[in-house]
């Protein structure tokens, strides 16, 4: 049930972490944490899976990161759960965010495929917003 008439929110939606050891990452979060792999795509250094933690909100971990500490951490962005995705676009951009990402239609993967709608702004902050909005079967 959406609370969040502003952009037509659901909640929190997931955070993501761009690891430096994928299987170790993984590992760490579903073995260490309790966290369940929900959906997973890509290959190599493509690879994304999304982790349930628990509660129906999500940590995406990403392959690719580049060995490095980063001085503020490996989080890559913050997702919003909404039911608009376009409206929740324009409400930010009316609040002073920056679109970088156009709202746009995507597959999640394909086992099974998920169709979502996402859009990216840049906060205030420089903090990057994911607006995400399921649109098939498999809901996320």
């Amino acid at each position: 049930m959406s609370t969040n008439s502003k952009i037509a929110g659901c909640g929190f939606h997931h955070v993501a972490l761009r690891a430096n050891d994928f299987e170790a990452t993984v590992q760490f979060y579903t073995e260490g944490l309790g966290f369940k792999v929900r959906h997973g795509w890509g290959e190599g250094e493509k690879r994304i899976v999304l982790l349930d933690t628990g509660d129906g909100n999500y940590m995406e971990v990403f392959a690719g990161g580049k060995g490095e500490q980063l001085p503020d951490g490996s989080y890559f962005h913050v997702a919003f759960r909404t039911t608009d995705v376009d409206g929740a676009v324009q409400a930010a951009v009316a609040a002073g965010a920056v679109v970088t990402v156009e709202p746009k239609d995507v597959v999640l993967g394909d086992a099974p495929p998920t169709p979502v709608r996402i859009a990216f702004v840049k906060g205030l902050n420089g903090e990057t917003i994911e607006f995400f909005q399921s649109t098939g079967d498999n809901q996320l």
